[in-house]
């Protein structure tokens, strides 16, 4: 995800007739915020695992119940259509839930001692969380960290997005009517408040997804207050398309990866490697995919996030790139780009080497499998990668070779539920989802618990 996430940028006012976005939370109310967390974390951490589950799990109807008012914030203020937001808020639901089903069988383990004692490690929450989540997919991204870190009796500080408060400001109002005072606070702004909750002695994890500077500040400010670090940081995801396998459904394969919402999606194609022997009818194809996709745009976030894509597509041309179709911001009104294919991309171009997040599909033809596996593995980030092969030994040498947490083998999206990948490089650092999330925001506590000496 690009760094204008948590950017310093001047709160909107209300339009469309809403009411006026949530203001930038103040150092005092920060600073009652965290004590007001700080407080009541021990009753929480207290409260028996089976109660907090039911929390979540009453937030989790309460969330389905209203996902067409979260949807509809949603695209008034991020242009994300209201039916995919509700899949995004359907999605942030079911993970409440699978914490809910986790969190009370999240256990320790016994260990073999003297039969004098009995030895045991058990894991204990570990404190006040504070959450920095993004905007592109707010509710089922919050749902993940807020939902594991309050399963396992921690406190929570929920930052939003500043470019999607309502949204934020809603879904922490839904939420904390399940939990006793204190335990959940929402607070908004930009990269001030953020960066002031990274820096705070009281936060003892920083959970955030958004840019990878953003990330790198967050990381430097936890090193001085000694808090645990959970990130999520931008990625460059590949997408590896070999030899032999069908041109128009690897084609259709990679428009889907790269132009779904846009292009903003934490693990978004950004980047594609083809075989020469496929290049041709591959690219053709391509360029017939992002032609329908353009026939039903989705704009961007903002004129902001439209400048920053413009800005690499025109830099890769002006290098020598050929936009196929697309290439220029959209005419209409509103921060649309088109879904934008670019052939004859070279290795030093920037829309090769950074993040896009956006529609854009740069192509890089290569002369074989061997050269595509060591150009998308050579790269600072490690978030996810794709690879479209009908060769077995090569999704083999793929999935092995790729330093990344996710490798995906013939298809872009999906996966089974519970996978808690850790992001390479500088995308990031940490489990997200799954199981192991729950052991990120826990600390285990070993415990030797011997007999007193028997009076004589």
């Amino acid at each position: 995800m690009t760094d204008t996430d948590t950017a310093l940028a001047p709160l909107r006012t209300g339009t469309n007739g809403n009411a006026a976005e949530p203001g930038a939370a103040t150092e005092t109310e920060i600073a009652r915020a965290l004590r007001a967390a700080r407080a009541a974390q021990p009753g929480w951490a207290s409260t028996p695992a089976t109660e907090r589950a039911a929390a979540l799990h009453d937030a989790a109807a309460t969330l389905r119940a209203h996902a067409g008012e979260l949807a509809a914030l949603l695209e008034r203020e991020t242009g994300r259509p209201a039916a995919s937001g509700a899949e995004g808020v359907e999605a942030g639901a079911g993970t409440l839930v699978q914490y809910a089903e986790l969190g009370p069988v999240h256990r320790g383990r016994t260990l073999r001692g003297g039969d004098d004692a009995t030895d045991f490690m058990v894991p204990e929450p570990r404190g006040v969380v504070a959450a920095l989540t993004p905007w592109n997919d707010p509710v089922a991204i919050a749902c993940g960290l807020l939902g594991a870190a309050l399963v396992t009796g921690n406190t929570v500080l929920h930052k939003p997005s500043e470019r999607c408060p309502r949204t934020g400001a809603r879904l922490g109002e839904l939420l904390a009517q399940f939990l006793p005072d204190g335990v959940l606070h929402t607070l908004h702004g930009a990269g001030e408040v953020g960066a002031a909750l990274a820096a705070a002695p009281e936060v003892d994890v920083v959970a955030h997804v958004g840019g990878t500077a953003t990330g790198r500040s967050i990381a430097a400010a936890a090193a001085r207050t000694g808090a645990t670090v959970l990130l999520e940081n931008g990625g460059n995801d590949p997408l590896l398309v070999d030899a032999g396998v069908d041109p128009v459904w690897a084609a259709e394969q990679a428009a889907l990866g790269a132009f779904a919402n846009a292009g903003q999606i934490c693990v978004s194609v950004e980047r594609i490697y083809v075989h020469r022997d496929l290049a041709a009818p591959f690219l053709t194809a391509l360029v017939a995919a992002a032609e329908r996709w353009n026939a039903d745009p989705q704009p961007l976030v903002d004129e902001r996030q439209r400048e920053h894509v413009h800005a690499q597509v025109a830099e890769a041309v002006a290098a020598g790139a050929r936009a196929l179709v697309g290439g220029a911001p959209d005419e209409r009104p509103g921060a649309y780009y088109p879904a934008t294919v670019l052939a004859d991309c070279a290795p030093g171009m920037r829309v090769l080497r950074e993040e896009t997040f956006g529609p854009v599909a740069p192509v890089r033809v290569v002369p074989d499998f061997a050269t595509g596996l060591a150009e998308a593995a050579a790269d600072e980030h490690g978030l996810a990668a794709t690879v479209l092969t009908a060769d077995m030994a090569h999704a083999q040498r793929a999935w092995r070779t790729l330093p990344v947490g996710t490798v995906k083998i013939n298809a872009v999206f999906g996966g089974a539920p519970g996978g808690a990948a850790q992001p390479r490089g500088c995308s990031g650092t940490g489990f997200g989802y799954g199981p192991e999330l729950l052991d990120e925001f826990s600390t285990v506590k070993v415990v030797h618990l011997a007999s007193p000496p028997e009076h004589s």
